[in-house]
């Protein structure tokens, strides 16, 4: 259903700072927007290469495409000229990009002015609540710009979500025929599904040989399923070999298994067929969120470890995070420099999973009462355009 019935257009800014946790946000944000709620998406994109490794459809050439019913432009510079009829209804600029300078002087000029959002990083620390869809005028202009936070509360703007995802995860995962023949086409072999399977997306300074070298000797065999290019130091001193898509090895226990790097709706699966996913940034933490599954979160790294304390902030907030999960979740995050026992940290991890299972899917139904991002955003814009047409009269 439409949620707002005046707002028909829409212009989405993203700057790639996080390889593909904010294309791949701004994507499927632009794709549910079009698709769900009939608004005319332009989403403007500095990084095409990153944008075409999670949605193969896209050209690193072409100035303008047509992607899924949503516009494309490669967003070069902060130059370019800008008329009132270029200007979106509503404008949204992700993390706190710098929009051009240009086009925010033709969106002073229409009338009604455009609802202009930054769109902000997700977080668990409680500040938020305070700063959500707060308006900051601009100094020289008749513009306001309204802060918008994604959140795990009714206080904040929920996480994205599509209407169909719930439907289409239930559906998949009762189906054990279609999650083996989606495993398959990725190369496994029976006894590496058989295994404890494991998804594995992280930055370059995660300890993965730690990690790999406690699942070499844990009791129970792990299949670790790595994207190609994601952690490719460690995960090829581990192969032996290039760690190309298809490159595999097992040493004791454990299977390392190269995937090729997957659209968007593929990774998804990905992570509803793994028993257990370690994703990383945003993009995929959301997702791991709907998946049903236990997972470990690594966190985007920020001056004077902050992004330890949005780490403590979210263990502390989630149902699902046991003693055992945090223990990992601060491990896998260098949280101490003590030594570490990797060995001990799995097995508590394990010895826990039934139990982090159970709590996840009660996470997941409370997050769900919050409503998805992408509607409680449009819910927000119609307020303010009401409101502004109320200050008008």
């Amino acid at each position: 259903m439409n949620t707002n019935s005046q707002a028909k257009s829409l212009a989405l800014f993203c700057k790639v700072v996080d390889n593909f946790g904010d294309i791949g946000i701004c994507w499927r944000m632009a794709r549910q927007l079009q698709q769900e709620h009939g608004i005319v998406v332009t989403l403007w994109v500095d990084d095409l290469r990153s944008f075409q490794r999670i949605c193969p459809q896209v050209t690193t050439d072409t100035e303008i495409q047509e992607i899924a019913g949503v516009t494309v432009m490669h967003w070069r510079d902060q130059q370019g000229s800008f008329t009132v009829a270029d200007i979106a209804d509503i404008v949204i600029e992700f993390f706190a990009c710098d929009i051009p300078p240009n086009y925010i002087q033709a969106m002073a000029k229409c009338e009604p002015r455009p609802v202009w959002l930054n769109l902000e990083g997700l977080t668990a620390e409680e500040w938020v609540e305070g700063c959500h869809t707060l308006p900051s005028p601009h100094p020289s202009l008749p513009l306001t710009k309204h802060f918008f936070f994604p959140g795990f509360n009714s206080k904040t703007g929920g996480l994205l979500r599509e209407a169909r995802l719930d439907s289409e995860r239930t559906a998949f995962q009762s189906d054990p025929e279609a999650m083996t023949a989606f495993l398959q086409q990725l190369g496994l072999t029976e006894a590496e599904i058989s295994n404890t399977k494991v998804s594995l997306f992280c930055y370059p300074h995660a300890p993965v040989a730690d990690l790999l070298a406690a699942w070499q000797s844990a009791d129970t065999p792990v299949t670790c399923l790595v994207p190609e290019g994601v952690a490719a130091e460690a995960v090829e001193t581990y192969l032996g070999q290039a760690a190309k898509a298809g490159a595999s090895v097992i040493h004791g226990g454990l299977t390392v298994r190269v995937l090729p790097f997957i659209p968007q709706t593929d990774y998804d699966k990905l992570l509803w067929a793994c028993d257990i996913n370690f994703v990383r940034g945003e993009d995929s933490f959301v997702r791991a969120q709907w998946a049903n599954r236990p997972f470990i979160w690594h966190i985007y790294p920020q001056d004077k470890n902050l992004h330890h304390k949005k780490l403590n902030a979210f263990l502390k907030t989630a149902t699902s995070a046991t003693t055992s999960l945090a223990a990992l979740s601060h491990a896998w995050n260098a949280v101490s420099h003590s030594p570490l026992d990797w060995t001990e940290i799995w097995q508590d991890f394990q010895v826990d999973l039934p139990e982090i299972a159970r709590l996840s899917g009660i996470w997941q139904e409370k997050m769900q009462e919050n409503g998805d991002m992408t509607s409680n955003l449009l819910k927000f814009v119609n307020a303010v355009k009401v409101a502004s047409q109320k200050d008008a009269v």
